[in-house]
C-alpha cells in the first residue's frame, strides 16, 4: 500500500502537458527539461531511470531522446542517444558564470597575503604592469595568483534575528552593516560564517625578493590597488553537473543573506544564502523563499494607537519562489533564483521547496 501511495504521488506531480519523448536540444538546462515532465523540478531524481551502461549515467547531451516510461507501475525517464559533446549544465550558465569565476569566500580575508604596492607607485594598476604582495610565503617564479577584493563579510544576528552582513574597506575591516528584514537582521553576537571576495585580476609571479613577491598582471581582469588579497588561482573552481534536488532537511535558520548587485532580486539573478557544506547543503539543493510574517498593530480593535501597537497580530509568512543552491562554502552558499512571484530580499526565510506556509 505504501508502493501505491508513493507512485501515485510522483504520478500526480506530472506535468499536465508533459511530453512522452523529449529531444534534448543545445541550449537546454536540466532545471527547464525536469520542469517539461514535473511541476515540482527539484523531484526529477526520484523519474530519473541512470542507465548503468554509459560512462556517466547522470549526464544529459544534446540529442538524447528522453522517454517517459512505467516502471513496475512507477513513471520513469529513460535516455537513448550518443552522449557525445558537452553535457547540459543543471542551470544556464550565462547567468552564473560571473558569480562562479569572480566570487569566493573565505574565512578571514584579512589573514591572506596583500598588495602593499604598484610599479611607480599608482593608485591603481592595470594589464603588464607590475604588483607588489606581501606575505606570499612559499610562492615560486611562474605561480599564477588571483587579486581580490573584499566586499562584505558574512555572519552576526541570534536565532531570531538571522546572520548579518557588512561591508568591508580596503584593509578588509567592517565599514557599515546592513539592515533589513526583519528588524535586527545585522551585525550582532553570532558566528562569523565568512568573508566574501570579489575576483579582480590574475598575475604571475616572477620573482621573490625577501617577504615581498613581484607578480605581472594578464590581460584580462579589472584594475588591483593597495590592499586587495591574494589566493592561489584554481583552474576550475566550480562544477554545474548536478541534480535539482529538495535537501534532506532544513537547516535552522536558514536565510538569504545578500542579494547581488541589489537589495532585491528575482528570477535568474545571485543570491548568497546563510548556510553551507556544514548544514548539509550542496549543488543543487532547492528551496522555496519565503518574507517572514510581519507583526501589525491592531486598529480596528482598537482605537488608541499604544493600545494597538501593544496588540500586534502575527501575519503568516508570504510565499516569494524558489532558488537552487549552484556554489557551495563551508558556511555560505550561492544560489539562482529560479522562479518567483515577488522580489527576493535580505533576511528572507529558506523552507522546503514543498512547503506551504
Amino acid at each position: 500500500m505504501l508502493l501505491t501511495l508513493a507512485t501515485a504521488a510522483i504520478a500526480a506531480e506530472l506535468a499536465e502537458d508533459h511530453p512522452t519523448t523529449y529531444t534534448v536540444k543545445k541550449g537546454d538546462t536540466l532545471w527547464d527539461i525536469a520542469g517539461r515532465f514535473l511541476k515540482k523540478p527539484w523531484l526529477w531524481p526520484e523519474i530519473w531511470q541512470a542507465n548503468p551502461q554509459v560512462k556517466n549515467p547522470h549526464l544529459i547531451f544534446p540529442g538524447d531522446v528522453l522517454s517517459l516510461v512505467y516502471i513496475d507501475g512507477e513513471p520513469r525517464i529513460t535516455s537513448e542517444g550518443p552522449q557525445i559533446g558537452e553535457s547540459v549544465n543543471t542551470i544556464p550558465l550565462s547567468d552564473v558564470e560571473p558569480f562562479l569565476r569572480q566570487f569566493t569566500v573565505v574565512d578571514d580575508a584579512q589573514s591572506l597575503p596583500y598588495v602593499i604596492g604598484l610599479e611607480d607607485d599608482r593608485i591603481y594598476s592595470t594589464a603588464g604592469q607590475l604588483v607588489f604582495v606581501r606575505g606570499l610565503d612559499g610562492a615560486q617564479p611562474g605561480q599564477v595568483v588571483d587579486f581580490t577584493r573584499p566586499v562584505h563579510t558574512f555572519g552576526g544576528g541570534d536565532a531570531e534575528e538571522g546572520p548579518g552582513r557588512s561591508v568591508l574597506d580596503y584593509r578588509s575591516a567592517r565599514t557599515h552593516t546592513h539592515w533589513g528584514n526583519p528588524p535586527g537582521f545585522g551585525e550582532a553576537d553570532g558566528e562569523h560564517l565568512g568573508d566574501e571576495l570579489q575576483l579582480h585580476a590574475t598575475g604571475e609571479v616572477t620573482q621573490i625578493q625577501g617577504e615581498v613577491a613581484v607578480v605581472v598582471l594578464r590581460e584580462e581582469g579589472r584594475e588591483v590597488r593597495v590592499g586587495d588579497r591574494v589566493l592561489p588561482s584554481e583552474a576550475q573552481p566550480y562544477d554545474l553537473q548536478f541534480m535539482p534536488r529538495a535537501p534532506d532537511s532544513i537547516p535552522e535558520n536558514a536565510r538569504v543573506l545578500s542579494v547581488a548587485d541589489g537589495m532585491q532580486a528575482g528570477p535568474r539573478l545571485v543570491v548568497a544564502l546563510s548556510v553551507g557544506a556544514r548544514d548539509g547543503i550542496r549543488n543543487g539543493h532547492t528551496f522555496s523563499i519565503w518574507h517572514d510574517g510581519a507583526l501589525r498593530p491592531d486598529t480596528v480593535k482598537h482605537g488608541n494607537l499604544m493600545s494597538a501597537k501593544a496588540d500586534k497580530v502575527e501575519m503568516p509568512d508570504d510565499f516569494v519562489g524558489h532558488l537552487m543552491v549552484f556554489r557551495t562554502f563551508d558556511k555560505v552558499s550561492y544560489a539562482l533564483v529560479m522562479n518567483g512571484i515577488r522580489p527576493t530580499h535580505p533576511g528572507d526565510l529558506l523552507k522546503h521547496p514543498d512547503a506551504s506556509q
